[in-house]
């Protein structure tokens, strides 16, 4: 039975499953579009040169990631345990758990927002509806099938540009601010770069890509094909960064209007940009929610069961580990709970994005010191330079959370 399904995982490689694109893509996330919503309606395109310029950061950690699950064969929350043992595994686990929840609530929300701005069903109504599908699938299917299936969801992306193109931003505004960098010592300026740096890099995002890679067991020879993979993902989510930015920068911030919601959002696109605009950016903000949801409820229960020793994988049915699926079922109702006390969207997204942004250099740290450990690495740890870079983008990460805390405190 085992050595079945470690060569069905194997085949769902060979085939081309492409775990760098799903984990790359879900960067762009709700919790991502509602912050470049925020970041585009309070300064146009000031930020947009950022949005590019975190790319080669998130390809980085995805690819130390991706080369932790091929090496080690485990998922990066089982291998901090197994180097450092239970006490900093609890603190990698506090992390990733407290920024998940509150990513969790914030997307199931815009998920829900975005299906009512599509569909003439009541809100509670479709946020039920979207939970109860996702646990479903959760439950009923293998990881290879549910990795599958949310590798052709970044297609949706697409809408974000088509909605960028209707907003007839100024080309030429666009590509000065995404070509010269721009930066302002304001709160709304600092906490809008933590809020990108914060939601693009999160530690779901890289624990995922470490999950995909293990249970796919890609193995070492397979790192050159896993990090242009990872490329490939960021490239994708890199897109639709620009975009939602130009959108709500044409549109939002040109007009100086402020947002609280997705509907605040949907509501100024149609009469500054037609009613295909808002319908487009609701398109794309469903693809990013029903890609990511799954994620974080997913990466939830397996932090938590590779913590504890539990048998933790979307491969084994219910009845052999029901711990970790009631983990999923758990997460997914408090998402659902949370979405429906009323709370902003666009500005909770927001602050979990920061939030994401203060939580992420503590995994960031144990992530690169796991890499370069000969304990679970072996032979095959990952090289000096790479490491190097691991390193500054972990101090990158790290200075711009101080810059927030000392914004705020100002």
């Amino acid at each position: 039975m085992q050595a079945s399904m470690s060569e069905t995982q194997r085949a769902s490689t060979r085939r081309g499953f492409r775990p760098g694109i799903v984990a790359g893509a879900s960067a762009n996330d709700p919790t991502t579009v509602g912050s470049l919503a925020v970041v585009g309606a309070t300064t146009v395109y000031g930020l947009a040169w950022l949005a590019i310029a975190i790319l080669p950061m998130l390809a980085i950690t995805q690819t130390i990631a991706g080369s932790v699950g091929a090496v080690a064969g485990k998922s990066l929350q089982a291998a901090i345990v197994r180097r450092f043992g239970i006490m900093l595994g609890l603190v990698a686990l506090a992390s990733i758990v407290a920024v998940n929840l509150l990513t969790t609530i914030a997307d199931v929300e815009a998920g829900g927002k975005a299906l009512a701005m599509l569909l003439p069903i009541p809100y509670a109504v479709l946020v039920i509806l979207f939970v109860i599908i996702i646990s479903l699938v959760l439950m009923t299917h293998s990881f290879s099938r549910v990795a599958s299936l949310l590798t052709f969801l970044p297609v949706l992306f697409v809408a974000y540009g088509a909605s960028a193109v209707l907003a007839h931003p100024n080309w030429l505004d666009v590509l000065r601010s995404t070509v010269i960098p721009h930066m302002q010592f304001s709160t709304i300026y600092v906490g809008g770069a933590l809020a990108l740096v914060g939601t693009t890099i999160t530690s779901y995002e890289y624990l995922w890509e470490s999950i995909e890679v293990s249970e796919a067991q890609a193995g070492a020879r397979q790192l050159a094909g896993l990090r242009r993979d990872a490329v490939l993902g960021v490239l994708v989510a890199g897109a639709g960064f620009l975009f939602v930015i130009i959108a709500t920068g044409a549109t939002l911030g040109i007009h100086h209007l402020p947002i609280e919601t997705v509907d605040d959002a949907g509501r100024a696109l149609t009469p500054l940009a037609g009613r295909w605009a808002a319908m487009l950016f609701g398109i794309g903000l469903f693809g990013s929610a029903a890609l990511t949801v799954p994620i974080l409820a997913s990466s939830t229960a397996y932090a938590v069961a590779h913590t504890f020793g539990w048998n933790g994988t979307l491969n084994a049915p219910v009845r052999e580990a029901p711990r970790f699926y009631t983990l999923i079922i758990v997460s997914l109702v408090l998402g659902a709970a949370g979405a429906l006390l009323g709370l902003p969207p666009i500005r909770l997204l927001f602050w979990a994005s920061i939030a994401g942004g203060l939580g992420t250099p503590i995994t960031l740290v144990l992530m690169n010191c796991v890499a370069r450990s000969q304990r679970i690495m072996g032979p095959d740890r990952i090289s000096l330079r790479l490491s190097v870079v691991g390193w500054a983008v972990t101090t990158l990460v790290t200075l711009a959370c101080l810059a927030f805390l000392f914004s705020l405190i100002r």
